[in-house]
């Protein structure tokens, strides 16, 4: 590895810190790149999420997707954990925390918005990052993208539901331009980018040389997405930093759970490393802009559960990193 991606974890934690400084420092760019938005998708972002996931998806080889259902057990584990455990463990989480632990330090009203921002998360499994995550791993790109697709059709029909049940309310406007747009601009562009680079490439050689030459793009990528990231949530920050904290905790403690959980469950089921790491890390990450998106029509910009979706957003990348090192330094363990 080079050094640039050796020192990944450093270079993150100085974009963390330049994108606070950007924010409090240059409001106004801040506020031009937080407008550039379309179904609550930043579009500035999008593009550097699009550079993030293309390297992956020129590795997708459409002659393998016959032998991926070979392979059913990361799918099961990852619809398993995302769905039937997730969302349950997040509301359970919330309660714990908001309503026992920091009783004393929060009122009753806020803990509530907390408590339902934290469910809108738990109930929203990561679509585009998840590609990122699969890369820095080695993953199996076509099992990833096999993945991604079927838990974004399972989101369609089931995100609802469960927070409604979780939430108590029935009248949910699941926001279907986020989700839409989402999925053309994560997954469906960047497939048939990818797919057309393979076809005008030609060779496996080709194809192998092209992407280490584009690798180092996705990193960047990586890097710029955090400095935007923390430049656009650098004021609630600095203004809230003790509520930050508060609510970071029963997520931390969710995402090394369920990815301890589906790591664990890979392993003892014999899952090859390839697919198991990128199965455990897509429990583990959020569709941010689904969970901020719907907390925002429900309660309002400036309601507790919008921030409680917003520090999800501020975690995962650092939390991701983690894991990303942690799937890395134990691939020779797995069968």
């Amino acid at each position: 590895m080079s050094i640039f991606e050796r020192y990944l974890t450093l270079w993150v934690a100085l974009a963390m810190v330049a994108g606070i400084g950007i924010g409090s420092a240059a409001p106004a760019l801040v506020g031009m790149i937080a407008a550039a938005e379309l179904a609550r998708v930043n579009l500035v972002v999008a593009v550097l999420i699009w550079a993030m996931v293309y390297p992956m998806m020129v590795g997708v080889d459409p002659g393998s997707l016959k032998d991926v259902l070979k392979q059913p057990k990361g799918l099961a584990i990852t619809l398993a954990v995302n769905w039937l455990i997730k969302p349950f463990t997040m509301a359970a989480l919330g309660v714990l925390f908001f309503e026992h632990v920091f009783a004393d330090l929060i009122a009753p009203a806020d803990a509530q918005q907390y408590i339902a921002g934290l469910i809108l998360l738990g109930a929203a499994p990561c679509t585009a990052m998840v590609f990122v995550w699969s890369h820095l791993t080695r993953g199996d790109e076509t099992y990833t993208l096999l993945q991604v697709s079927v838990n974004d059709m399972v989101m369609v029909f089931a995100f609802a539901p469960i927070v409604a049940v979780l939430l108590g309310v029935t009248d949910i406007a699941v926001p279907w331009g986020t989700l839409i747009l989402s999925a053309l601009l994560f997954v469906a562009l960047p497939l048939a980018a990818g797919l057309w680079s393979r076809h005008r490439l030609g060779t496996a050689i080709r194809i192998a040389a092209f992407r280490d030459r584009i690798k180092p793009w996705s990193i960047v990528g990586l890097i710029a997405t955090v400095v935007i990231l923390f430049g656009l949530q650098g004021e609630v920050i600095l203004d809230r930093p003790q509520v930050i904290v508060l609510i970071a905790v029963p997520i931390l403690i969710q995402s090394y759970g369920i990815f301890a959980l589906a790591y664990a469950a890979a392993y003892a089921l014999r899952v090859p490393h390839r697919i198991a790491a990128p199965c455990a890390l897509i429990g583990t990450s959020n569709f941010f802009e689904l969970a901020v998106a719907v907390a925002i029509s429900l309660f309002g910009l400036n309601s507790g559960a919008a921030l409680a979706t917003v520090v999800g957003v501020l975690v995962e990348v650092p939390v991701m990193l983690s894991l990303v090192a942690f799937a890395n330094r134990t691939r020779a363990r797995f069968a």
